[in-house]
C-alpha cells in the first residue's frame, strides 16, 4: 500500500518538476551536491558522483552511463530528477574519463589508434571489443554500489546516453548471466551517432538475449532514429513491459535532440512521464 501511495506522490511531483524547469532547461532552486565516490575495477581505481534523498534508505537506485567525451561532469539536472523520486542516483566514470582521466585512455581516443586497413565488419568488431572492457568498470560500479547500506538490491535500474547508451544494452544482456539482479534498463539513443549495419546486428543480439525488461529512447530529430526502429521492434515482440518511444524533435540540432533531449531538465519534463511509468510496470516504483 505505501508503494502505491508513493508512485502517486512521485507522479504529482513530477508534474509540479516539469513545470519548474526554466528557460535554460535546469530545474529551478536545486540544491543537489552530489558527492564524489571511489570503486575498483580490475585493479583500477575509478571514481563517480553520487546523489541520494535525504535520510537512510534503502532506496531504489539507477546507475547512469556517461557518453563517449572524455570529460564528464555531474549530472545536476538528472541527479534532482530521480531524487526528488525518490531515488539514488549513481555516476560512474568509465576508465579514461572524466573523474577517471588518470586510470587509463578514453574509449574514443583507443577507437582512433584502431589500424588502419580492416574492412567495415573488422573495424566495428575492434571497437565491440573497446565497448565490452568499457562494460567491465559499469559492472565493477554496480556491484560496488550493491555493498552499500543505503541501497535496494532489489530496485536496481540501468540507463545512459549514447555510448552510455550502448553500456546499458550491453549490461543489459549480461544482467542475468552475472547475477546482477537489475530490474530494468533504459537506454537512450544507443548507437544512434555511429548506426551501421554491424553495430546494428551486434545491439540487435544483445536487446535480444537481454532478460530484464528494457524501454529505449530517442528524440526524432536525433542524428539517426535506425537504433530505435531496429531494436524497438524488437523489444516490442518481447512484450510489456519492453517498449520503446520516439519522442517529437528536441531543440533545433540534431546534437540537442540526442544529448540534450537525455541530460537536461527541459528533456525530462518530456520523457519523465514515460519513463516513470515503465518504473512502474517493472516494479521499481
Amino acid at each position: 500500500m505505501w508503494r502505491k501511495i508513493f508512485t502517486v506522490f512521485n507522479l504529482f511531483l513530477l508534474t509540479i518538476l516539469s513545470a519548474c524547469a526554466d528557460m535554460n532547461g535546469t530545474f529551478s532552486n536545486s540544491n543537489i551536491e552530489p558527492t564524489i565516490v571511489d570503486f575498483n575495477s580490475g585493479g583500477k581505481l575509478l571514481h563517480g558522483y553520487l546523489a541520494k534523498p535525504d535520510g537512510d534508505g534503502p532506496f531504489p537506485v539507477v546507475v547512469y552511463n556517461h557518453g563517449s567525451g572524455s570529460n564528464p561532469i555531474a549530472d545536476l539536472d538528472l541527479e534532482k530528477f530521480y531524487t526528488d523520486l525518490g531515488f539514488v542516483i549513481f555516476e560512474p566514470h568509465r576508465t579514461g574519463h572524466g573523474l577517471s582521466a588518470d586510470a587509463g585512455i578514453p574509449i574514443v581516443t583507443q577507437q582512433e589508434a584502431i589500424p588502419d586497413g580492416l574492412s567495415g565488419e573488422e573495424f566495428q568488431a575492434a571497437i565491440w571489443d573497446l565497448h565490452q572492457t568499457a562494460n567491465d568498470d559499469v559492472i565493477a560500479a554496480i556491484q560496488w554500489l550493491k555493498t552499500q547500506s543505503y541501497v535496494d538490491t532489489s530496485r536496481i535500474v540501468v540507463s545512459g546516453v549514447s555510448y552510455g547508451g550502448i553500456q546499458t544494452v550491453i549490461t543489459a544482456e549480461k544482467s542475468d548471466s552475472l547475477g546482477l539482479g537489475i530490474r530494468a534498463f533504459i537506454p537512450f539513443a544507443a548507437g544512434a551517432m555511429s548506426w551501421n549495419p554491424y553495430l546494428e546486428d551486434y545491439l540487435s543480439a544483445s536487446v535480444q538475449n537481454a532478460v530484464p525488461p528494457m524501454f529505449f529512447v530517442q528524440a526524432e530529430n536525433d542524428y539517426s532514429i535506425e537504433p530505435s526502429k531496429v531494436l524497438g521492434a524488437i523489444l516490442e515482440s518481447k512484450g510489456t513491459p519492453n517498449g520503446y518511444k520516439i519522442f517529437p524533435p528536441f531543440g533545433t540540432s540534431e546534437e540537442e535532440g540526442h544529448g540534450a533531449f537525455a541530460m537536461t531538465a527541459a528533456g525530462a519534463a518530456i520523457w519523465g512521464p514515460d519513463v516513470v511509468a515503465f518504473l512502474q510496470a517493472t516494479g521499481v516504483l
